[in-house]
């Protein structure tokens, strides 16, 4: 399942965010939820992260990069389940982590979804599409485009 597209939503005062439909069915009833990269938070369905846990217990753990980034990715995950309004809530510390405040964006990204704080996103968004040029010739180099 690839996930795609960009859904604005808020948090309710429990913390609950409805989870966007086009999301839904790909991501199942539970689902991991954990730390991601560029201060967002990671969402993959069940089977999907069992593939990403996986790949991260082959790494070495002599090398101190990888514990850290194992600690990093597998401390901070939590398994979500959408409830009968499909909601989820999200998990106090990931709400931390993430500076997650009323408005949220859920951002389809390939095998994963991403949770953003609606003004980080913003930002963020403005960054990269300045760098889309750049990105683009550096993917060619290396034949990924």
């Amino acid at each position: 399942m690839q996930f795609l597209g960009e859904y604005e939503h808020t948090l309710d005062e429990k913390k609950r965010a409805s989870l966007p439909k086009a999301f839904r069915t790909a991501l199942g009833k539970k689902m991991v939820m954990t730390r991601g990269l560029d201060n967002c938070l990671f969402v993959y369905p069940r089977n999907s992260w069992e593939k990403v846990a996986a790949k991260l217990e082959q790494l070495s753990f002599a090398q101190a990069d990888t514990r850290g980034f194992n600690r990093f990715i597998l401390s901070g995950a939590a398994e979500v389940e959408v409830d009968g309004a499909g909601r989820i809530l999200i998990p106090e510390h990931q709400r931390e982590f993430a500076g997650l405040k009323k408005t949220i964006v859920f951002a389809g990204v390939s095998d994963r979804v991403e949770i953003w704080d609606a003004a980080v996103w913003k930002e963020y968004k403005k960054r990269i599409e300045k760098q889309a040029d750049a990105m683009a010739e550096k993917l060619g180099e290396i034949g990924a485009l």
